[in-house]
């Protein structure tokens, strides 16, 4: 029997980085969390120990806080390429760099105060491939690419919103219902064509028609809204060209006011956090392949 190693990576996750841009008295805030990953050829640490190939870690880090720096930082899609870029072209060892980052928003209270915003949270991942080390893949040769999304986007409908219908079987309780409370936390990841875009539009485009679509579509099922929200996407931002979606079902059930003699007329709810529903798709044009 042969003992072999197979795929890895390694990394600095999770790079806390605040940078504040003074324009005199009136400051701009950009909060960011950077996760690196390189690949290449990195055996030989793995099987003897030997590091000649391995940047450290903390390099990695100083590199995020140095480039904030010395080139800035504007969208998080182009910062990320940016370092992704550096990491491949720097170290010959590397034949994979994926720079992943998060940006939390914050709403401006004055010239320099802010408060922290409970909004969603932006994200853009960029990937990139050395050509050279690469030569033999056609899949992977010269490969830039980026994805950029969101997590955490609550939305919730008050009605508009039913489940009938569906499959019984003998462990079957749930009642069919056609009024309901429909929410979900929109974990949506889209993958563009290539790098020439707007990054900031594209975004603002994308999430108004996530939101667009799942305000607009009278739901038979959390599957259809999410088909529809992935969807409109496409149909509305050219530039991208799949879109991942992951929508828990937040369920809130309605709450027996009975004993109190009271009625409920779907007033009054009791909202659970677990377990949940989870509904997951990949929405492509026809004929793209699923990255």
């Amino acid at each position: 029997m042969s003992i072999v190693l197979g795929a890895n990576q390694y990394g600095k996750a999770e790079v806390r980085l605040v940078r504040v841009l003074r324009h005199g008295g009136r400051h701009e805030l950009c909060d960011l969390n950077v996760t690196v990953t390189l690949a290449g050829d990195l055996a030989a640490t793995h099987l003897t120990g030997d590091n000649a190939q391995v940047l450290p870690t903390d390099s990695q880090k100083n590199t995020v806080y140095a480039f904030a720096r010395s080139h800035g930082v504007d969208q998080i899609e182009d910062f990320a390429l940016l370092l992704a870029r550096h990491f491949v072209t720097a170290q010959p060892a590397i034949s994979r760099a994926r720079v992943r980052i998060e940006e939390y928003g914050w709403q401006r209270l004055g010239p320099h105060s802010f408060q922290r915003s409970g909004g969603e949270v932006r994200t853009a991942t960029a990937t990139c491939v050395d050509s050279e080390f690469d030569a033999d893949s056609d899949a992977d040769a010269g490969l830039v690419e980026v994805e950029a999304g969101l997590t955490g986007l609550v939305l919730l409908n008050s009605t508009d919103s039913e489940f009938t219908g569906y499959v019984k079987d003998p462990y079957t309780t749930l009642p069919e219902t056609t009024d309901r409370i429909l929410a979900t936390a929109v974990d949506a990841r889209w993958r563009y064509q290539d790098t020439g875009v707007d990054w900031a539009g594209s975004y603002a485009g994308a999430r108004a028609a996530l939101v667009d679509a799942f305000v607009g579509t009278y739901s038979l099922s959390l599957q259809q809204t999410l088909y529809a929200m992935g969807h409109r996407v496409l149909a509305e931002r050219p530039e991208i060209t799949e879109v991942r979606l992951s929508l828990p079902n937040r369920h809130h059930l309605l709450v027996d006011l009975a004993p109190f003699g009271l009625e409920n007329p779907g007033e009054v709810f009791v909202a659970t956090d677990r377990p949940y529903g989870l509904i997951e798709a990949t929405i492509s044009r026809a004929g793209d392949g699923v990255g």
